[in-house]
């Protein structure tokens, strides 16, 4: 299947993403489409619920989380309707990671690739928390959540331990991080290495501007 994967978060860095060979893996609902999408990797409560109100459709395969996993347990009727869709539940906690509420979306997304795919080399466009204190995502324009000053600081404290772990528990994965800032929170161990621009692309949110949330006119204007 190859050895390349390219990771498409939430985050405005996502913008870097252009199509190249290797799988397409997608988290949530990345701001613009991903042509021939893998699999879109959901961990949340509000990503079911939001599913189940029809607020939104995520279309192809899906690989779940523990959360998603507990709804359906909880929800037969749901799981019955979208059994097709599953491409698995993975439900692998890190010992670095103290819950799964602190391993996010992303987290599970790069783990189940380096451990489940073993990819040797992962692209990873979106995940903004590691280079700086934005935790906006495309998930904010469906789905409610706190981004104050004293959450997002909180989000990015409890967040960033866990890349360092994943990085450091899959040496032998080269990790790429887009990202115009170009240098991370967290120290980086010699197998990530963070590029700023990819091919003439650039992030949706200038460099230097500050964070703010997702328009849907973003969202609308924004294309691979």
């Amino acid at each position: 299947m190859g050895e390349v994967a390219h990771l498409i978060g939430n985050g405005k860095s996502s913008g870097f993403y252009s199509p190249a060979p290797g799988l397409k893996i997608t988290c949530n609902l990345p701001p613009f489409e991903v042509p021939n999408t893998y699999t879109t990797v959901m961990v949340d409560f509000k990503m079911m619920n939001a599913i189940h109100k029809g607020s939104i459709q995520v279309p192809g395969d899906w690989v779940l989380g523990a959360r998603p996993h507990k709804w359906m347990e909880m929800r037969n009727d749901f799981y019955i309707k979208y059994s097709k869709q599953i491409k698995e539940f993975y439900l692998v906690l890190p010992k670095y990671a103290p819950n799964y509420t602190d391993f996010n979306c992303g987290h599970m997304a790069t783990h189940w690739v380096a451990n489940k795919l073993q990819r040797k080399e992962i692209h990873m466009y979106g995940f903004d928390s590691i280079f700086e204190f934005d935790t906006t995502s495309m998930s904010d324009t469906f789905m409610a959540s706190v981004r104050d000053n004293m959450n997002t600081e909180k989000l990015t404290t409890n967040w960033r331990p866990i890349w360092h772990g994943i990085f450091n528990e899959f040496p032998n994965t080269q990790f790429i991080l887009y990202h115009d800032i170009g240098k991370s929170q967290i120290p980086l161990p010699p197998n990530v290495e963070v590029r700023t621009s990819n091919k003439g692309k650039t992030a949706i949110r200038k460099k230097n501007d500050p964070p703010k949330p997702f328009s849907r006119e973003e969202i609308v204007n924004s294309s691979v």
